[in-house]
């Protein structure tokens, strides 16, 4: 795993040291995700420079360099993330006359890209990649991200330059990237706690969309951001929703029994194509389904015990150590797990905005930051079990919002209209249950109108970020499906398009990778995932539980104490958190004064939620950590800032 960063000028005129120094500069500020190599490549009468770092997993010999020039000449590429899939690929490329230096899968996909051009060469690679690709012939830049986005990739403009990278720290570097917040992009956090593609927190700045590819030349970027329209110009060569839309047509031929094992041979080969690394590999393992399928399914195919990781908390009833400790014995894996305290976790909050470089409220980075940094003691690539709720009905939320969408149907219209205009005076209130909750779903004109109901933080951001105007997202489709399949499905595809590569993908890289550790995730195998959107909801949504058919294949190697056991999920106690240790440092960001001075929230929103938060109100811990950790990660964003202009 890798982190890239570089930029293109509209116009030819910096000097190749100059090009070198400020590529080089803003590759240095993702060492972090590569500390084993440094690469600097620039062309001054193209106006492009690449920068790389380097986390040596596959071919560690210095022919994994990068930035990395195809044998050609023609393509020169900086390239974050893993092909798979690439030994197959470079018996196909080497059959056709292509020669190897080294053993990369670089190098495989460079001269995938000679054969094939650009878009048919990665719509062949099962990964996880973020690529910037310089056309010396054509003159243009490549941009592309892996169909589920695993690995990031933002870009935008700086004055008249096209700034890219893996995260905003290394755009900061440039000298004239001066934008401001993106205040419609800051209500999207404050809805979702976190801030979807291809939106990001700057102005003039973007991120790209997964399964997409984005080309630029010296014309589009002297165009500007004015002139470019991510949605149009972001192009697709793979979609989520037209592929779950094909699979779900086609649908699953076979019983239960066929289905097992498709699925148990589908996740073995994901699987194993994840533990091929030059350096150790390990697992996160929780004790849930997912992680505990994966850990299954590694040590049926290894010959040593396989690593596993887990933390658990002193005093807190979420505690799933000692399942994940339970599951691990049974399978002879050589697991380690570290208990911490509550002051351990609250250490990591004000690491939070320089890890994430953008701001980010799922409190889960932080049980999550502690369990990468204890894996990286031992290993440098660790599986996870991310995607098994999106793929095979996971999270009771979807229970609920099935539930309700019974309920709202069972409604005269008449009564349903009624109660949904009786909603609007409600206000923020809908978040904390009861009539005004129930009312704001009377009006709903499908599954995604009831499920958005059960995802959204703040209810109107608009309302707290004076001249916003939040941008829809795919939960503000009535149908996320357009009608095809179940509303079951409708919500799977949702999470999959938003939540899934926002928020656990993201949580999962940026933690990760402060510590210069690789994850992987083969349940988000793409075969894994069509296969999945192909079959009967009963195959997921069971008597037996949910996520039924992954349960089964889990039966092959755990006993059914193991396997039959409810979801705690991994999240932190931030409502404590607030009312004891944290509550100095949130008082201090949320003061009134400072909220006037800063001119970003409106003073009154927030300060009176704050104080209903203190008067012990439930609920609003949420609404509140968005906040804070906007607030952290502007005070951050100004100090980073000043660093680099002296300001």
């Amino acid at each position: 795993m890798c982190g890239l960063a570089g930029l293109l000028r509209a116009t030819p005129d910096t000097g190749e040291a100059a090009l070198l120094a400020l590529a080089g500069a803003m590759g240095d500020r993702l060492a972090h995700r590569g500390p084993d190599d440094r690469g600097v490549w620039a062309d001054a009468e193209a106006g492009v420079a690449l920068a790389h770092r380097r986390l040596s997993i596959q071919d560690l010999s210095p022919l994994g360099h990068q930035p990395m020039a195809s044998a050609d000449g023609r393509y020169v590429i900086a390239f974050n993330g893993e092909v798979y899939n690439f030994h197959a690929l470079r018996e196909v490329l080497v059959a056709r006359g292509h020669a190897f230096r080294g053993h990369s899968d670089t190098e495989v996909l460079l001269a995938a890209v000679v054969e094939w051009g650009v878009e048919q060469a990665i719509a062949q690679c099962h990964g996880m990649f973020a690529i910037a690709l310089w056309d010396r012939t054509q003159r243009c830049l490549w941009l592309a991200r892996d169909r589920v986005g695993k690995k990031p990739l933002y870009y935008g403009w700086a004055g008249d330059t096209l700034v890219f990278g893996s995260e905003l720290k290394a755009l900061w570097r440039h000298p004239a990237f001066d934008n401001d917040v993106d205040r419609n992009a800051l209500g999207l956090l404050l809805k979702l706690d976190y801030i979807p593609a291809p939106h990001a927190i700057h102005e003039r700045c973007f991120k790209l969309q997964p399964g997409t590819l984005l080309r630029f030349d010296a014309a589009t970027v002297a165009a500007g951001a004015g002139a470019h329209d991510p949605h149009r110009d972001q192009h697709r060569y793979w979609n989520a929703r037209e592929r779950m839309a094909a699979a779900l047509r086609s649908g699953f031929d076979g019983d239960a029994r066929e289905a097992e094992q498709q699925l148990d041979a589908l996740l073995r080969a994901a699987v194993a194509e994840r533990m091929v690394a030059d350096v150790p590999v390990g697992v996160f393992l929780s004790g849930g389904t997912d992680s505990s399928v994966v850990t299954a399914l590694m040590q049926a195919q290894s010959a040593h015990p396989v690593r596993s990781f887990t933390i658990g908390f002193e005093g807190s009833h979420h505690d799933e150590a000692p399942l994940a400790r339970e599951v691990a014995d049974h399978l002879h894996a050589d697991h380690t797990e570290l208990y911490v305290t509550g002051a351990d976790a609250l250490a990591v909050v004000p690491t939070l905005p320089a890890m994430f470089d953008e701001p980010f409220a799922d409190a889960s980075q932080v049980p999550t930051a502690l369990v990468a940094r204890l894996a990286r003691s031992a290993v440098t690539v660790v599986l996870s079990g991310d995607g098994g709720d999106e793929l095979f009905f996971g999270y009771k939320r979807y229970e609920r919002a099935l539930r309700n969408l019974r309920w709202q149907r069972r409604v005269p219209a008449p009564v349903r209209r009624l109660l949904a205009r009786s909603a609007r005076g409600h206000g923020e209130d809908s978040r904390a249950g009861g009539f005004a909750a129930l009312a704001a779903e009377m009006g709903a004109r499908g599954i995604g109108d009831v499920y958005r109901q059960r995802v959204l933080r703040w209810r109107d951001p608009d309302a707290v970020l004076p001249g916003a105007h939040t941008p829809p997202v795919v939960y503000d489709e009535a149908e996320p499906l357009h009608g095809l399949g179940t509303p079951a499905d409708a919500m799977m595809l949702a999470d999959y398009l938003a939540y899934l590569p926002d928020d656990l993908l993201c949580k999962v890289d940026r933690t990760t990778m402060a510590v210069g550790l690789e994850a992987r995730a083969p349940l988000l195998d793409t075969r894994v995932a069509e296969f999945a959107w192909s079959l009967p909801l009963a195959l997921k949504r069971h008597e037996r539980g949910n996520k039924y058919l992954l349960k089964q294949v889990l039966r092959r190697y755990l006993p059914d104490a193991m396997v039959d056991r409810g979801k705690r999920g991994f999240g932190a106690p931030v409502t404590q958190w607030l009312r004891g240790d944290l509550r100095e440092w949130a008082d201090d960001l949320l003061a009134r004064d400072r909220l006037h001075r800063e001119r970003v929230f409106d003073p009154d929103a927030v300060d009176g939620l704050w104080q209903r938060f203190g008067a012990g109100e439930r609920k609003w811990h949420t609404h509140l950590w968005n906040v804070l950790m906007f607030q952290a990660w502007r005070e951050h964003w100004l100090a980073e800032r000043a660093a680099v202009t002296g300001g």
